[in-house]
């Protein structure tokens, strides 16, 4: 049987029993969302590599051109292959629970950040599934995103996202009906 992780356990109360918990799947990931930025942040590197490869080598150009483009640069180094880095390292700091009386969403890099979400007021489940059986459940209402695009607001990280949700979820669908039955079990308790 796995141990809960540290970072789960002392978020619980003393009656709290945990029927799931997990993290996000680990390493390089790549979204929905990359179709269009991938793109786009390749456009932007090659584009600022020129810039500062000319600044740097004209002659006369002020020294301020040159400085000007460092920041750009790296920019672009981050959207290009920056940004799976960051997010891989996040998500090892990711930790998900659904206990009897809640779902528990626990993060942060630098600061430790809780989300948690009452089983008895979560009104939206949404389940996103692939074919694998991994998944992403989210909870209320709208997307993940809310963005026009659908899915930029998780580009530059998993903390980014707007609604909560659970993201790269191994047997997601199990997971959603853990969640499901652990809501049904509070209701009737309610009563």
């Amino acid at each position: 049987m796995q141990t809960i992780p540290d970072s789960i356990r002392r978020e619980l109360s003393v009656a709290e029993q945990v029927h799931w918990f997990g993290q996000p799947r680990q390493g390089f990931v790549f979204r929905g969302t990359d179709a269009f930025v991938i793109p786009f942040s390749v456009l932007w590197c090659g584009f600022v590599v020129v810039w500062e490869t000319m600044a740097i080598r004209a002659s006369n150009a002020p020294a301020f051109f040159a400085l000007w483009g460092i920041p750009f640069v790296l920019l672009g180094i981050y959207f290009v292959v920056g940004r799976f880095f960051a997010d891989a390292v996040l998500r090892t700091r990711i930790f998900y629970a659904v206990t009897n009386e809640r779902v528990l969403i626990v993060s942060g890099l630098y600061n430790r950040k809780v989300k948690s979400l009452n089983l008895r007021t979560l009104a939206d489940l949404s389940l996103s599934e692939r074919n694998d059986g991994e998944g992403s459940i989210s909870f209320g209402g709208g997307s993940q995103s809310g963005t026009v695009f659908g899915g930029l607001a998780g580009w530059l990280g998993p903390g980014s996202q707007v609604a909560p949700c659970f993201e790269f979820v191994a047997n997601a669908r199990s997971v959603f009906e853990i969640i499901r039955g652990a809501q049904r079990r509070s209701a009737q308790e309610s009563i």
